[in-house]
């Protein structure tokens, strides 16, 4: 019997949408796992490193690091507008599942209504059918 729930439960599941939304959500996958790679192979730049005593030079390092931190905050931009692209397509996916789920709970409670009326049917009638 759970054998059976299980194939009847997987065979209500829209499928379809779930195959439609894989692509979004392989693509926002990869995204956010590239712009992850991509953070970790990048090296941080050391602001003690060469340190010159001219102003000149300070001056030159300042533009480097401020430099540097734009580059990371545009990294962490992508980063995060792939993570919310991700974020959405699992939470539309996750919506028509929950949705496909309440129909199988609601499909269930009816069965068992029904189950439960014809049992009941079918016990009087063997009681009538004893008892006469």
């Amino acid at each position: 019997m759970a054998a059976g729930s299980i194939i009847s439960i997987l065979s209500n599941i829209p499928w379809g949408q779930v195959i439609e939304a894989a692509p979004k959500v392989a693509e926002g996958a990869t995204k956010l796992w590239n712009a992850a790679a991509r953070q970790k192979k990048e090296e941080e730049p050391n602001p003690t490193q060469n340190l010159e005593p001219s102003q000149a030079d300070d001056l030159q390092q300042l533009h480097a690091q401020v430099s540097a931190m734009h580059g990371a905050v545009a990294s962490l931009k992508e980063e995060m507008q792939a993570a919310s692209e991700l974020i959405k397509a699992l939470a539309e996916q996750n919506t028509a599942l929950v949705q496909q789920v309440e129909l199988n709970r609601l499909s269930l409670i009816r069965r068992t209504a029904a189950l439960a009326i014809v049992s009941t049917g079918l016990l009087a009638s063997v009681i009538y059918l004893f008892v006469r």
